[in-house]
């Protein structure tokens, strides 16, 4: 008796096809990365308003809890948007390790030649990550739980702010935090310009540009508290 072998056609999604694509990668990365970079924007002007007193500091981390009532109870929104944002950047580092593991099945032999194949900011994206990633954890367990802030008062952000600035080892934990985050932005806005296709011989001067100028505002504007607070202008 003859067997008969049947063939079935199973094609991958296209969710799946691209998911497994470097260009489905770097598109997820670059989708991720400007919904991390908005709310850095967003985040930054709140923390700039600690040089307007106490009472508008509290005031404003008071309103975010209340944005969205009475449709949305108490703190939804801002719950929505910690979900929002653990989801992008679960996504955002997936996808880099995902294109690194990539990068090296496509040359698993090393170039004879060891040399300097890109900028400091891009060789130290990896790092930069890492640092950053360790950074978030130690900014929620310092300004959010209070666990590593031993001055930290529930529903006075402000106090809270100024004590944890008052102390070197959390001033160079941030510092440090903030230059890494400058330097992945300045790589990664121009990343992402490539991969949407955005870039242009007639372009590239102008994306460059503001990725610099992106990086600089926001490291200026995230180190501005912390050295306010070093120097006694906020206290």
């Amino acid at each position: 008796m003859a067997l008969r072998t049947v063939v079935t056609d199973r094609r991958p999604s296209l969710p799946g096809t691209l998911w497994r694509s470097t260009i489905g990668q770097k598109t997820v990365m670059a989708v991720t990365g400007g919904i991390l970079l908005l709310y850095l924007v967003v985040h930054m002007l709140g923390n700039l308003k600690i040089f307007f007193g106490p009472e508008e500091f509290n005031g404003y981390a008071h309103w975010l809890r209340t944005v969205g009532e009475p449709v949305l109870r108490h703190e939804w929104l801002l719950w929505l948007t910690r979900v929002v944002l653990l989801g992008a950047v679960i996504l955002h580092g997936v996808s880099a390790y995902r294109l690194s593991r990539l990068a090296g099945t496509a040359r698993p032999v090393r170039y004879a030649h060891r040399r300097a194949r890109s900028s400091y900011a891009t060789r130290t994206m990896r790092w930069g990550g890492v640092i950053i990633a360790l950074f978030v954890v130690w900014h929620l367990l310092d300004l959010t739980t209070g666990t590593v802030n031993p001055e930290f008062e529930a529903g006075r952000p402000y106090e809270n702010v100024v004590a944890s600035f008052s102390t070197w080892y959390s001033n160079v934990i941030y510092i440090t935090a903030v230059l890494a985050v400058g330097l992945h932005i300045r790589h990664g806005f121009w990343s992402a310009a490539q991969t949407l296709g955005l870039n242009h011989p007639r372009r590239n001067a102008t994306l460059r540009a503001t990725a610099n100028v992106l990086a600089l505002v926001l490291t200026a504007g995230f180190l501005a508290v912390p050295l306010a607070v070093m120097t006694g202008v906020v206290s």
